[in-house]
């Protein structure tokens, strides 16, 4: 089973159960049935950018961030529960109301896109 948490800095008005459908849907067309564990945060963009400042060279305004556990430094333990843990995605919420006015999407469709982004990154699928 795969197993999809999402969390919310505010009371964002983003549905958690359209997030965890949109991550397992990617996991599924990438060939992951097995039990895994993602875990999805929906922050502010300051927190965003507190994430960004800590881990990344760039002071960019970045839509979504992924952690894969693969790629942990030093030596990570799996815990004994059985389940793949992916790692996780953090998606900036004010990143996505911003897309929203400028292109008329939803802001809930521009948060399951860049979750099904996010998630992409952490199979290892990489664009330029």
């Amino acid at each position: 089973m795969i197993t999809v948490g999402v969390s919310k800095e505010s009371n964002f008005p983003v549905k958690s159960e359209k997030i965890k459908e949109t991550v397992k849907e990617t996991l599924n067309a990438n060939g992951i049935v097995s039990d895994c564990e993602v875990s999805v945060a929906i922050v502010h963009r300051t927190t965003m950018q507190g994430y960004v400042d800590k881990y990344y060279d760039d002071h960019d305004d970045h839509p979504v961030l992924s952690f894969p556990t693969s790629e942990v430094e030093g030596r990570f333990i799996m815990p004994p529960d059985g389940k793949i843990h992916l790692g996780e995605i953090i998606i900036s919420y004010d990143w996505c109301t911003d897309e929203a006015n400028k292109t008329g999407k939803l802001v809930e469709d521009i948060v399951s896109e860049l979750a099904s982004h996010g998630c992409l990154h952490l199979l290892g699928i990489h664009h330029d």
